[in-house]
């Protein structure tokens, strides 16, 4: 008898093991959507006047919107979603910023969407 509900015990104890290994997963997997930036910095480092700041700052929050919301979409939506905030990030931004700031833009955006996994 002790073997049996020592048996059950252990059998419990590593279902709530992996049942918390896969709750920690998936809020890591949420927080890699999570796209926000200090803008400060992204507008020293890309050269942006203060009327492109605020341009990119509304495009950005939305954009930060966008891949939330694809974080807590199902699976099969999720990269469907993805790609087309990206895009659109993307197509907004061609408007707002000049060759330059625009070819740093999508060498920092790659690099971040690579880092987190996402692409």
């Amino acid at each position: 008898m002790k073997k049996i509900v020592l048996t059950l015990v252990a059998m419990l104890s590593m279902t709530f093991a992996n049942a918390e290994n896969e709750n920690a997963s998936n809020t890591l997997g949420v927080e890699a959507y999570d796209m926000n930036v200090n803008m400060r910095k992204l507008a020293v480092t890309l050269g942006m006047t203060f009327d492109q700041m605020e341009a990119v700052e509304d495009i950005h929050r939305t954009f930060c919107a966008e891949m939330m919301f694809a974080a807590h979409a199902n699976k099969d939506e999720r990269e469907k979603l993805v790609d087309k905030a990206v895009k659109k990030d993307v197509r907004y931004m061609s408007y707002v910023l000049d060759k330059e700031q625009y070819r740093k833009y999508l060498i920092l955006l790659n690099a971040t969407l690579r880092n987190r996994g996402l692409k």
